[in-house]
């Protein structure tokens, strides 16, 4: 029958993701089915295609149809930083909550592979190793402690259960440097961008993999990330920026604020509400928003979130604000934050200068003092490699470390992350940073307060004082 409604997959073991791309793209001037298009071509008329309408005319829209899913083993947790930094793509990598890591399992970088400094290097990052092994039994020991077992839980169960909780302490001591494994989903209009990142990047380990993810997308999408290259824009503006860098003033000395949001939150989401359900236009939807009484935008209020549950994503008209935080935080919560892609992350460089967190559990289990010693030669040894050449002394910072970064978002993408950072069986130290956004937004936006939710009624200062030692809290 003409004209008959078809659903179907163009077959990724049939067609290369470059003639997919390529098929998707004529069906704008071609009458013809998907899959005739596709049978009608072949890699070169593929690649003249992209080279005269994707390079030639920078239609790049094309190269999101060509999908890709590349796999990058052993490289370090610092480069997978600047891998994940690209949003427009899917990841999944080897967990420090879930695995751990062995003797030996980090990257020492080639800047100081004929450097003295390389010793020095390795044989701490050995000790890091040694001691995040040797401390795990007896931190499983005093969690065990305080760690009943639920109604029907095996003993094997709850064996794991206390494991990978002291696991979440131990992980404070693993070096940016170890090795970890990341699957990457990503079309090839982004992938272009994330090689020419890597290429940029003041790291050779970095570089070297943008070299060698180039060399293997080019064997799926020959035509259309062959032109991805260094781009010295960034390190550009970086180095014009540090001119600036003198201190103006005290450092702020709350560890997460809320620095800046949009005027007249909850009325401009209402306001955009009524838009989407009536005819009338915004100035018209201000103005009868105007006229409403609070209890009436109360009541509207509610009705936008009664509905749904903490697993439904609220209305898209929530995205209709801005909120920006300025945050303090050790290196493993971070890593969670940036996760969410959705949300604009501006972080300043991995170093020591904003001290190191440290779990109450490693104090409990008497390795405090030993704790210290190594957070202390590690910013010892950075500022060492920070001289061999900037950048690498990040590779010997622990989880514990703190990063200090900007985060903006919109009220529906920041109800999604404190949702899932809050919950109970996400890691404290994200925990802590969720309730306290949470805080900072309910603060402002008080009619909208109770629809921020938060699983466990806990606040971030009882997760504080539960789980990190108050002394090395900035």
């Amino acid at each position: 029958m003409k004209n008959k409604s078809r659903i179907y997959l163009l077959d990724s073991q049939q067609y290369s993701p470059e003639t997919i791309a390529v098929a998707f793209a004529k069906t704008s001037r071609s009458p013809e089915p998907f899959d005739q298009i596709a049978a009608g071509l072949n890699e070169e008329k593929s690649s003249e295609f992209n080279e005269k309408w994707v390079v030639g005319y920078g239609h790049s829209s094309v190269a999101e149809h060509a999908v890709l899913h590349i796999a990058l083993e052993n490289i370090s947790r610092l480069a997978v930083e600047n891998l994940e930094s690209n949003r427009l793509a899917s990841y999944t990598e080897k967990s420090t909550r879930y695995q751990t890591w062995d003797a030996g399992a980090f990257y020492t970088p080639a800047e100081i592979m004929d450097k003295e400094i390389k010793t020095e290097y390795r044989a701490l990052c050995d000790e890091l190793f040694a001691f995040y092994t040797r401390i795990i039994q007896r931190v499983s020991e005093v969690v065990a402690c305080d760690c009943t077992r639920n109604d029907g839980e095996s003993e094997n169960a709850w064996k794991r259960r206390v494991q990978s909780t002291a696991i979440d302490s131990c992980r404070f001591v693993l070096p940016a440097s170890s090795l970890a494994n990341v699957g990457m989903t990503i079309n090839a209009r982004s992938l272009e961008h994330a090689i020419s990142k890597m290429l940029s990047s003041h790291l050779e380990e970095v570089r070297r993999i943008g070299a060698e993810v180039k060399e293997v997308a080019l064997e799926a999408v020959p035509t259309l990330v062959k032109y991805a290259n260094a781009n010295p824009y960034p390190a550009i503006v970086d180095q014009y920026c540090t001119q600036f860098n003198t201190p103006a003033g005290q450092p702020a000395s709350d560890w997460c604020r809320l620095v800046d949001h949009a005027a007249d939150l909850e009325n401009r989401i209402l306001a955009a509400v009524l838009y989407r359900s009536t005819n009338n236009d915004y100035a018209q939807s201000l103005a009868a928003l105007a006229k409403m009484s609070p209890a009436q935008k109360l009541e509207l209020t509610k009705m936008i979130f009664a509905s749904r549950d903490r697993f439904t994503t609220p209305l898209r008209e929530l995205e209709h604000s801005s909120f920006t935080f300025e945050i303090i935080a050790d290196q493993g919560a971070w890593y969670e934050i940036k996760r969410h892609r959705m949300l604009t992350l501006t972080t300043q460089g991995f170093s020591p200068n904003l001290g190191f967190a440290l779990p109450k559990v490693i104090d409990q289990a008497g390795f405090r003092d030993e704790y210290v010693s190594l957070m202390q030669k590690c910013s010892l040894l950075y500022t060492t490699l920070e001289k061999t050449q900037v950048g690498i002394g990040s590779y010997i910072l622990p989880n514990a470390f703190k990063r200090r970064f900007l985060v903006t978002g919109n009220l529906r993408s920041l109800i999604h992350m404190i949702n899932l950072r809050s919950a109970t069986n996400a890691h404290y130290s994200v925990r802590r940073v969720a309730l306290r956004m949470a805080e900072l937004v309910q603060g402002v936006m008080p009619n909208f307060a109770p629809y921020i939710f938060n699983p466990s009624n806990e606040d971030w200062s009882m997760i504080e004082k539960r789980f990190l030692r108050k002394s090395n809290l900035r």
